[in-house]
């Protein structure tokens, strides 16, 4: 990842996003000191995402032993300091991400994954998320956390997210994160709905889906099945965000901090050199779509 650039991008970003941010806040009408602050909200953000795709799997040990950060960022905190100024930065890197979001060209790729917050045999000792946190099922068994909803493209770029409890219905915000697209929408039986491909076909989407066991076959374009066949980008798309960029951990403390810790893996994955691709020519598409 080039630092500078993504230093450039999110500073760009901040200066035109915080002060407008700013102006929606409300005001309790007490006079409060606004002093400059050793590290800037796009200093934060960057050594955030930065550590996503630095390799390193604790944010400690890559904010306390990596040799280049206190040249790149003379001003640096101490750990302790900078863990309490993190929640101030989860509204503009979240729309940071969402400004990162590609507008998609017709075909895309829908799913979810499961993120645990801690272990099936922990779950009654947990604390730090019991109030948030729910059990759900995924395709390799029951969990207790949280859900990562993806919408990608054919490029591997990443179209629209959610972020939702764990025993939320896949299919619950589909149509939110499906609003301003326009295309085939290819998803895995857990998206199977004739109500929701009504509805989201009033908005030019056309939902895709695999069918269940005990389902009669239907007739499909041959490439239909084709796509629904490559849905495994998106597959691959979630083991890169959980292995190479650090999105799912037992060792968070607070629900903002997890946020950010999800937020900023997504930012990172989008700084790729070379994205998940099926290399299809969009010249060998229009006639299709």
């Amino acid at each position: 990842m080039n630092l500078t650039r993504l230093f450039c991008e999110v500073d760009d970003f901040c200066n035109a996003f915080i002060p407008e941010w700013e102006k929606t806040q409300l005001n309790d009408g007490c006079k409060k000191r606004r002093r400059t602050r050793s590290l800037s909200p796009s200093e934060i953000i960057t050594l955030i995402v930065l550590y996503h795709s630095s390799g390193y799997r604790t944010f400690k040990w890559f904010y306390t032993r990596h040799q280049h950060l206190s040249q790149a960022f003379p001003k640096l905190v101490s750990y302790n300091r900078f863990i309490e100024l993190l929640p101030d930065i989860l509204i503009p890197l979240t729309f940071f991400m969402k400004s990162r979001c590609a507008t998609g060209k017709g075909i895309a790729f829908i799913d979810s994954t499961p993120l645990r917050v801690c272990d099936n045999l922990r779950i009654s000792r947990h604390q730090t998320f019991k109030e948030e946190a729910q059990r759900g099922k995924s395709s390799t068994g029951w969990f207790y956390g949280f859900k990562l909803h993806l919408l990608v493209d054919d490029c591997g770029q990443i179209l629209s997210f959610r972020i939702t409890r764990g025993n939320v219905d896949d299919r619950k915000p589909v149509p939110s994160m499906l609003k301003n697209f326009i295309g085939k929408v290819f998803g895995d039986r857990g998206y199977l709905s004739k109500k929701l491909a009504a509805l989201l076909a009033l908005d030019d989407v056309e939902l895709i889906t695999t069918l269940k066991k005990n389902m009669k076959p239907r007739v499909l374009a041959a490439f239909d099945k084709l796509l629904l066949r490559k849905r495994c980008i998106i597959e691959t798309i979630n083991d890169q965000l959980k292995n190479i960029f650090d999105l799912e951990h037992s060792r968070h403390r607070s629900l903002t901090n997890y946020m950010i810790n999800v937020v900023a893996s997504l930012v990172a994955y989008s700084y790729q050199d070379k994205l998940p691709s099926l290399n299809i020519a969009r010249k060998d598409l229009t006639p299709l779509l």
